[in-house]
């Protein structure tokens, strides 16, 4: 029963060829993977434990700490981490014997979600990303932005005045940050071995060796087919809002919905318009192939 949702009966752990996953899962029905997105001292179940209960009632909805993250070890990255974490889920997939499933990711989820479509374009049905990277670059907007920025501050230096400066270019409603909140996040953050393994998760995809090797997802938007819809907060500090029009743009099968007075966390600044636009879209029938 959706009722009865919390941390502790949800959370489930798998080995997946030697590496641990930690998840959560509830409801039955079609299979839905949340990816979360990538600040500090964040899990699936920071990203979408309020809008767990909503989706439950019509899907079985999966939400897994991506690796690295939350509850999930950190393999040897041998790729940009968004590739690498999209084999993983690939493989996470497998092991729950799912063979596609509809995706909602939220900015580091959007990336690795997309570049899943891009590999094995079997497995992603549809995919409402909200806020993403990879697909996104910045047309008018200073690079990196104000949200990246208190970022790369936080990890320098992990205090609770970097943690609270952080959070504030997430929300356009400050109200949203409560001690409880900048608590659980310094928490995580903080945890043994957290910080470490987020700066290898960002060095991979800064790391020029690496780049040298790997083509920008967005440069490949145009050939992912993948039914999309965007959702963006106009006032997104993280992820601006004139990166949503690249991949508006480029995409071959996308829709953009955007949210006034709103950051970078949709699901959570408005969280009841969020739940309603992703359902319409994920279950709403499947349009004829477009034909130029």
């Amino acid at each position: 029963m959706t009722s009865a949702i919390s941390f502790e009966s949800t959370r489930k752990t798998a080995e997946v060829e030697g590496l641990t996953f930690a998840y959560h899962e509830a409801g039955e029905g079609e299979p839905l993977i949340m990816l979360h997105g990538s600040g500090p001292g964040v899990s699936a179940w920071s990203n979408f434990q309020h809008n767990l209960p909503f989706f439950a009632k019509q899907f079985r909805t999966i939400m897994p700490d991506l690796p690295g993250f939350g509850g999930t070890d950190l393999p040897q990255l041998d790729e940009v981490y968004p590739i690498a974490a999209a084999r993983w889920i690939a493989r996470l997939m497998d092991h729950l014997n799912i063979e596609s499933a509809v995706f909602v990711g939220n900015s580091m989820g959007g990336a690795v979600a997309a570049e899943l479509a891009a590999l094995y374009p079997e497995r992603v049905r549809r995919m409402a990303l909200m806020g993403s990277g990879g697909l996104s670059v910045g047309i008018f907007q200073a690079e990196p932005s104000e949200g990246f920025l208190r970022l790369f501050e936080f990890l320098e230096d992990p205090v609770r005045e970097r943690m609270i400066a952080w959070i504030k270019t997430m929300v356009y409603d400050k109200n949203l940050i409560t001690d409880e909140l900048v608590d659980e996040r310094m928490r995580n953050a903080t945890a043994a071995g957290v910080l470490d393994r987020t700066r290898a998760i960002f060095g991979s995809m800064f790391d020029p060796k690496r780049r040298e090797t790997y083509t920008p997802l967005w440069t490949r938007a145009a050939t992912i087919a993948t039914h999309t819809l965007l959702l963006w907060g106009r006032d997104d500090r993280m992820l601006p809002y004139d990166q949503a029009h690249f991949a508006n743009r480029w995409l071959p099968e996308v829709e953009l919905h955007t949210f006034a007075h709103c950051g970078h966390w949709v699901q959570v600044e408005r969280k009841t318009d969020f739940e309603r636009v992703v359902l319409e879209f994920l279950t709403r029938e499947a349009p004829a192939p477009h034909t130029p």
